[in-house]
């Protein structure tokens, strides 16, 4: 099994998770499993810990992707590195899946799945040359904003990383803290709202892929504003966003 490719024209793509159609979501092996391919980026997620360290996962609990269930911040960062993540399942391996990858269980060789902390994800996609595609999850206190990028500067890649976040509280103290950053408002759908929000506090769209038009991308690129999209798996649908003229297309599995 491996990535599906696709005429990408001029957009480029990310990697969903790490290659997550191919190695456990959100995990170092999906890491290095992307970064050794031709990605431009590799999206992942973070969260914070009850003791105030950044840690690497989609959802709120473990509940889905490992044998033990924590609720993450609830949770010590030692508790959280204590989790062992499910290996994935050959029968998830397909274009069509989107989310949800189902996960099987752990091979005794498969030591290396653990809950990764935010250095461990940097520091591979500094090794390889991908940018860090991170999206910060639920609403994130300004104080852990100011500690999660004075940790990426720390790792001498700031300029390496985009922020993307459902929350426009967390983009507007990004925005403050960092003015020439390169940030992304998450959303489902566009509307009025949104262009204003993403003119006014100069942010990017990282949008649902089955709202994308042509006409919001030559908007949006009229602007000066780039479009990215998220979670496309469908190679005639990817081909179809490319020859639009999007940016960026994030994939689980499409290369």
């Amino acid at each position: 099994m491996d990535t599906i490719k696709i005429n990408r024209r001029n957009a480029e793509m990310i990697a969903h998770r790490g290659l997550s159609s191919l190695e456990t979501e959100n995990s170092i092996p999906a890491f290095i499993a992307a970064a050794n391919r031709s990605y431009y980026g590799v999206e992942t997620d973070v969260h914070v810990t009850k003791d105030g360290r950044f840690v690497i996962i989609h959802d709120d609990t473990t509940e889905r992707v490992a044998f033990d269930s924590i609720q993450i911040e609830e949770s010590s960062y030692d508790l959280v590195r204590k989790i062992i993540l499910k290996d994935m399942c050959p029968a998830a391996q397909s274009e069509q899946n989107t989310e949800n990858i189902p996960v099987c269980g752990q091979t005794p060789d498969r030591q290396d799945l653990i809950v990764p902390n935010l250095a461990e994800y940097i520091n591979i996609c500094k090794k390889y040359g991908k940018k860090c595609i991170l999206e910060l999850k639920n609403q994130f206190d300004p104080d852990n904003i100011r500690r999660l990028t004075d940790e990426i500067l720390s790792l001498n890649y700031l300029t390496g990383t985009v922020f993307i976040s459902f929350s426009l509280e967390n983009l507007k103290v990004l925005r403050q803290l960092l003015p020439k950053q390169e940030l992304y408002y998450l959303t489902g759908e566009y509307n009025e709202t949104v262009h204003s929000d993403l003119t006014q506090y100069w942010l990017h769209l990282d949008i649902y892929y089955r709202t994308l038009t042509k006409e919001i991308i030559d908007q949006l690129h009229s602007e000066g504003i780039l479009v990215n999209c998220w979670t496309c798996d469908n190679k005639e649908d990817a081909e179809r966003l490319t020859e639009w003229g999007v940016d960026f297309i994030t994939s689980n599995i499409l290369e």
